[in-house]
């Protein structure tokens, strides 16, 4: 790794989460460098630090050594590239305060390639869930990079359409690329990486702390042409993300929702205040002048699994919107164990999802088969 490029790096450790004052800093001093082997009363002078905070970074600095890490960087297969490198994302490399570097597992899309983000709740309906998977599934169909946060809800279930439809996604994290969270994401996560990338600015074991998540927003925003909002309540990080995502000249979509729920407030806001408004993938690739970029017969084509004649039954009765067992049984006229171990088998073949309540939906597209 380049001199300047290690120290960039220990910058990113030693203030993890502070790219504006990184970059003043460096700006300062003239290089990142110069800026590491400063003295303490230099930090105070010419670095704007206050006295007892420079004299931690002095102590810090001094029990960090950059060679250990670069080795340990490379046994857990996670890349470091700087802001000036030719991987690091145009999109975000023009943004008010970019990382001055990433730290990544798996591999960024290519240069060129679009990228929306689709975000919302932690705590969505089925129909946001429903809606987050088919709308990012059919931008990956698209040739579209979907990102979110992967967190629980709305962004896990965006994360899972696009790879489900075979392609590929990017998990920007507010913790280091190193850490599983939430814990029972550890497989969606090794299948993003498999399939894109998971990426952060925070320096690798870095914890889940609550306020790297409002601060890793505006990569996700900055990642891409536009942001899709699905649910949110009034105080959503999602609605953080969306700010984030005008403030940097990007544009801003919402799925309306109905009006009785409290998840519907923050697109609905959001339309209210001029956001387009997402009926389906169409209205996004409309938007941003996008066609479709590659013809049919490359995109990935379903296989359908084979269907017992009870499995058809109940397949035919499911749809898009989650739908109680008692009112399967009744369409279908099968017994209530006959209709169970149908669904049971459905889900299987991914061709259904349960949701609390023993609601069932549709999946469109089988998931791995």
């Amino acid at each position: 790794m380049v001199d300047e490029k290690v120290y960039w790096m220990g910058w990113q450790y030693l203030l993890p989460g502070s790219a504006r004052r990184i970059w003043n800093l460096v700006e300062r001093f003239g290089s990142p460098r110069a800026a590491w082997m400063a003295s303490g009363e230099d930090l105070v002078a010419r670095g704007g630090f206050e006295p007892r905070a420079a004299a931690y970074l002095v102590r810090c600095r001094s029990e960090l050594d950059l060679q250990a890490e670069v080795a340990r960087l490379q046994e857990l297969n996670i890349t470091y590239i700087t802001s000036d490198e030719k991987g690091y994302p145009h999109l975000l490399r023009v943004i008010f305060d970019p990382p001055p570097g990433l730290f990544i597992r798996g591999s960024l899309p290519p240069a060129g390639e679009q990228a929306v983000a689709v975000v919302g709740s932690r705590r969505p309906t089925p129909y946001g869930v429903t809606v987050a998977e088919k709308l990012a599934g059919e931008l990956a169909r698209a040739g579209v990079t979907v990102v979110s946060g992967m967190a629980r809800g709305i962004d896990s279930a965006a994360h899972r359409g696009a790879l489900e439809a075979g392609g590929r996604t990017v998990a920007v994290l507010g913790c280091g690329v190193d850490v599983v969270y939430p814990r029972e994401n550890r497989r969606l996560m090794e299948d993003i990486i498999e399939a894109g990338a998971v990426i952060s600015e925070f320096p690798p074991g870095s914890p889940p702390e609550a306020w790297h998540f409002p601060v890793r927003n505006r990569i996700i925003s900055g990642l891409c042409r536009a942001t899709v909002v699905v649910e949110a309540a009034e105080r959503s990080g999602a609605l953080i993300t969306a700010d984030l995502a005008l403030e940097q000249g990007r544009d801003v979509m919402a799925v309306p929702g109905p009006v009785t729920s409290p998840q519907s407030r923050g697109p609905n806001q959001l339309i209210k205040q001029g956001a387009r408004l997402v009926e389906s993938v169409e209205d996004i690739l409309e938007e941003l002048g996008i066609t479709r970029l590659f013809p049919a017969k490359h995109l990935q084509a379903p296989v359908m699994p084979g269907l017992t004649a009870d499995e058809e039954a109940v397949y035919r009765v499911l749809s898009g919107d989650p739908v109680a067992v008692d009112i399967i049984i009744e369409n279908t006229g099968l017994a209530t164990q006959q209709v169970l171990s149908a669904l049971m088998f459905l889900e299987v073949k991914g061709l259904a999802r349960q949701f609390p309540g023993r609601l069932y939906a549709r999946r469109e597209k089988p998931t791995r088969f």
